[in-house]
């Protein structure tokens, strides 16, 4: 596992229960602000899934993965719905009430 790895799966285990929060904050988080898609690939490819909470990583307008690797956006959408985490009527969590800025360390 790369260091850059490392610290993208850091970050997403820093959001907390209830909220989500885009990939370019990951991004930001893991400490290259425009690394957005790399993260999507890293978090793709969770070998951590069930410890790294990767479902509560969305795109900036809330839009779910339509390919959440864990069983696709309707598994994601639930995974979120039981944690609290509110959507849009057009089905896009509410960034404004559930986004987030992951905590520093």
């Amino acid at each position: 596992m790369t260091e850059f790895q490392s610290r993208v799966f850091a970050a997403v285990e820093r959001i907390p229960r209830g909220k989500a929060a885009p990939y370019s904050e990951v991004a930001r988080a893991a400490g290259n602000p425009r690394a957005m898609r790399a993260v999507g690939n890293i978090l793709h490819n969770n070998p951590f899934f069930g410890v790294v909470p990767c479902h509560r990583v969305v795109h900036a307008d809330g839009t779910l993965a339509d390919a959440f690797a864990f069983g696709g956006e309707g598994v994601q959408r639930k995974m979120l719905e039981d944690e609290g985490v509110i959507f849009t009527a057009d089905g896009r969590v509410d960034m404004h009430v559930c986004g987030c800025v992951i905590p520093e360390k």
